[in-house]
């Protein structure tokens, strides 16, 4: 038995990185994003790679690489861009394309109907009149399909990922009743406490602002001017800029309460707040390193988001913190990935 991926809106990789680290192949990848493709193609090597709008790809040259031997299980992932569906998102365009993604997702579901089949987005999406729109219309046809499916919105901390990183999950099957990830940290588990940041990143070499490490990959942080440099200087362990003397204070920032998480550093024995695509970034929120003067590093970026020490990223700084910040996290993509192989371990035993 082999079970096969195909990781639609895969972006770097992180739910095929998971997947993979529970027994599966990862046979094909679609991303319009020329620098994921970069990352993809490099840590994963699938038989094909489609950089393309998912909405310009035909069905017949995608069914190529999807064949499958008698034996054979077969996996979606359709991880579609988050943005146009976070609560902080505020354009809020009424036609913003990117929520069609899921409507042509579900086009290659109706056409190949896999085995499995995997959503990840940002809880916000629910927000979403379900009464219609994409995400109604995508159980709407997972039910028609005859698909049995789980949906929750899971803390990821309680799945080995050290962030307060609250996600939607859809689980669905074809084969019986959908499984579900069990928890690896928090009650009722041998791990009672969630990873913490430190847990992670404690054994990474030390790096200063704008320096890249010249053995470690990706181990690169982000220059810092002079003014924020004294910021984060004047900033302790889990602090703000509410620790900072007047003069380094920011006028729009003055009298303000809100937006308290920016130029924040992390707690070494607690989660990190949500990671974004500006994770490496100092003014972009708490993304101080807990002890070091800088924002935290790619790799240490990556670590949070519990990618391998060895999975490489390709493309400027910029560019690889949109990869991080957009990936599904790694470990509860793995958890995913046990439940489904359980499952079907056991449907096995049963035919």
């Amino acid at each position: 038995m082999g079970i096969k991926v195909a990781d639609f809106f895969c972006g770097c990789g992180g739910t095929s990185a998971g997947l993979r680290k529970a027994g599966m192949e990862i046979i094909l990848g679609l991303d319009f994003d020329a620098d994921a493709e970069a990352t993809f193609v490099e840590n994963f090597k699938p038989k094909k790679f489609f950089r393309e709008d998912i909405a310009k790809v035909r069905l017949k040259d995608v069914a190529p690489y999807l064949a499958r031997g008698e034996e054979d299980v077969l996996v979606f992932c359709g991880c579609a861009p988050c943005q146009p569906f976070t609560q902080i998102n505020t354009s809020r365009r009424k036609r913003d394309g990117r929520k069609s993604l899921l409507r042509h997702f579900g086009r290659f579901v109706r056409r190949f109907q896999p085995d499995y089949v995997v959503v990840e987005n940002v809880p916000g999406i629910q927000a979403v009149d379900t009464s219609k729109g994409p995400l109604r219309d995508f159980l709407d046809l997972l039910a028609q399909l005859e698909y049995d499916y789980q949906m929750e919105v899971v803390d990821c901390q309680y799945y080995g990922v050290p962030q307060r990183r609250r996600r939607l999950v859809i689980v669905a099957t074809k084969h019986g009743k959908a499984p579900w990830p069990a928890k690896t940290h928090g009650p009722g588990t041998p791990n009672p406490k969630p990873p913490t940041v430190w847990d992670l990143i404690g054994d990474l070499p030390e790096l200063e602002a704008g320096q890249k490490h010249p053995t470690v990959p990706n181990h690169q942080a982000m220059s810092l001017s002079p003014r924020n440099l004294a910021r984060i200087v004047a900033t302790p362990e889990g602090k703000g800029r509410e620790s900072w003397p007047e003069e380094l204070r920011l006028e729009c920032h003055k009298g303000r309460e809100g937006h308290s998480d920016v130029y924040g550093r992390m707690r070494k024995d607690q989660p990190a707040a949500a990671l974004t695509t500006r994770c490496i970034s100092l003014s972009n929120g708490r993304f101080g390193h807990p002890t070091q003067n800088r924002a935290i590093s790619v790799r240490e970026a990556a670590c949070l988001q519990t990618f391998d020490r060895n999975f490489v990223f390709k493309g400027p700084l910029t560019s690889v913190a949109r990869q991080i910040g957009n990936a599904v996290p790694v470990s509860l993509a793995e958890q995913i990935g046990h439940a489904i192989v359980e499952h079907e371990k056991i449907r096995r035993k049963g035919l």
